[in-house]
């Protein structure tokens, strides 16, 4: 039994997401409330969450649905949900100062990956969940490691059935266009 199904307070129910809230008009959009989630809870496709609101939301998406920054939800009364990823621990990772620093950065997210470690890509440094014995080895490559309080989005996966598309026409705020 879920935390809500124990609580007496009454919740709504949603069943629905809109990918980045794409073909929603701008102002619907600004009116929707929003909801602030970490990774640990976006990626999970059942949760309970309050909206900004106060509104008890009780959320049942497809099985393997990953929840994104900028994605809305869609509640049983027609209302919508923003959802923003909420700052949590990260390491924030950057090249050092040797000759090679952007390819060491490369060299590190190549590392990782092969350790299935969540990770952020950004065209200047990678973010990961905070873990003292990868800080370690990421710093042993000479690459600058500091924690920090950020909002944390890891690339979905080549081949995540449930990922869903993030725009490369200039307008998503995660990654920069393709070129």
């Amino acid at each position: 039994m879920s935390r809500m199904a124990q609580n007496s307070e009454a919740s709504i129910t949603i069943g629905r997401l809109i990918p980045a809230g794409s073909r929603l008009a701008r102002p619907l959009l600004e009116r929707a409330s929003t909801v602030s989630l970490d990774w640990d809870i976006r990626q999970k496709s059942r949760f309970d969450a309050r909206d900004m609101q106060g509104r008890m939301l009780a959320v049942f998406l497809p099985r393997g649905t990953t929840v994104r920054d900028g994605d809305v939800l869609v509640c049983e009364d027609g209302s919508l949900v923003r959802v923003s990823a909420s700052p949590q621990p990260v390491m924030v990772v950057r090249p050092g100062r040797s000759q090679g620093a952007s390819f060491d950065l490369v060299r590190a997210a190549y590392h990782l990956g092969n350790r299935h470690v969540a990770l952020e890509l950004r065209p200047d440094h990678l973010k990961l969940e905070p873990d003292h014995v990868l800080a370690d080895m990421l710093r042993k490559m000479g690459l600058q490691v500091d924690d920090a309080l950020l909002p944390f989005e890891p690339e979905a996966g080549a081949y995540a059935a449930s990922a869903h598309s993030h725009r490369h026409d200039g307008h998503d705020p995660h990654h920069p266009p393709h070129s």
